[in-house]
């Protein structure tokens, strides 16, 4: 499990059909990597939304958002041209990187326990370091917690 202060698990996840993206491919920036369960979804689509519309605000102080679900490249292709979203979507296809942070967790509903991604938002720094940590996010309100974390680093 990561922790705040630890120092961030890199990855490579793709981002389209030729491109991939690392903790390395914007070494000037914070990241914000979003975990979110699945393309298209209500909350998922409003998470998504919301963090493009603050997008601007996110580049201002130099942070980089990259949203990351299981799904194929093709569906967030959708998902993207769908809602106009800004944000980098990776597909971890393989869950590896949900692994790595601690996100791929056993959940339940309607009483049947499944595997899943938990909705959670990693804040890492310039230097690697984890910033801030959310888990269980609410949406609602959350963009905004998460750009005044990012405008006070």
């Amino acid at each position: 499990m990561i922790n705040e202060g630890d120092n961030a698990i890199n990855f490579k996840m793709p981002i389209d059909d030729e491109n991939f993206v690392t903790l390395d491919s914007f070494p000037d920036n914070n990241i914000v990597l979003y975990f979110y369960p699945k393309d298209d979804t209500p909350g998922c689509t409003r998470e998504a939304i919301d963090f493009t519309s603050h997008i601007n605000a996110f580049k201002e102080c130099k942070t980089t958002i990259i949203g990351v679900s299981a799904d194929s490249i093709s569906k967030h292709k959708k998902f993207i041209e769908k809602h106009k979203l800004e944000v980098i979507l990776a597909s971890d296809e393989d869950k590896k990187v949900c692994e790595d942070y601690g996100v791929w967790i056993e959940k339940s509903m309607y009483g049947k326990k499944f595997m899943g991604i938990e909705r959670a938002t990693i804040l890492i720094d310039k230097n690697r370091k984890i910033r801030k940590i959310w888990r269980k996010v609410n949406v609602t309100g959350h963009v905004e917690e998460v750009l005044e974390a990012a405008q006070n680093i």
